[in-house]
């Protein structure tokens, strides 16, 4: 049995709970809430010394954080990640990109305004995170304009790492409606067995 700490809200979170669901893995969801600094607690801060969810426990004294590397931890061996080493490589691509390209502009543009409210003081950041959170999903819209799915036309770990923020994307002010294949590939998402929704 996993013990999963998490938001349901989060989209890292997120990721790891449907990953679970969709393998059929037993686990223990333990709500985490950031904005009362939960994870910043002595006993939290034993658990994962960097302070951040999701944080996956696999046994006594043994965590393993990081939301990618989560999500490749449990599904290595399973059909949500292939066996092939170049298409391992590919999967692991757009990990990346999903982290460095991806996530620092639509996750925290979604955060500034779902979680804290859309601050006056934080508008400057908010509107810096647009372009480059544009300029990701142009990339992701135009890969899947020739591909059902992001590797191998396939669902993978690489469709559910980028699901979890674009699907709310909205929700970080980026309108989805001039991305017509990312639209038409959130819904093949949603069609894949044992799918839950964020929250």
């Amino acid at each position: 049995m996993y013990r999963v700490y998490g938001d349901v809200l989060s989209g890292n979170c997120y990721k790891v709970k449907l990953l679970l669901e969709q393998l059929r893995l037993p686990y223990e969801w333990i709500a985490v809430d950031i904005l009362k600094q939960e994870t910043r607690t002595p006993d939290f801060l034993i658990k994962n010394p960097n302070g951040k969810i999701p944080l996956l426990e696999l046994a006594d004294d043994e965590f393993l954080s990081e939301s990618n590397a989560i999500l490749y931890f449990l599904a290595e061996g399973s059909h949500l990640f292939p066996t092939e080493r170049y298409l391992q490589a590919q999967v692991m691509q757009w990990l990346f990109f999903e982290q460095y390209s991806h996530e620092p502009y639509i996750a925290t543009a979604r955060y500034i305004i779902r979680y804290l409210g859309r601050p006056h003081d934080l508008e400057e950041t908010l509107q810096a995170k647009i372009p480059s959170g544009c300029k990701a999903l142009r990339i992701m819209d135009s890969h899947l304009s020739k591909h059902d799915f992001f590797v191998d036309d396939r669902y993978t770990i690489a469709d559910i790492a980028l699901f979890a923020y674009t699907h709310v994307a909205e929700e970080g002010g980026f309108g989805l409606a001039e991305y017509p294949a990312i639209q038409a590939w959130i819904t093949r998402v949603k069609s894949q067995p044992d799918y839950v929704t964020i929250g």
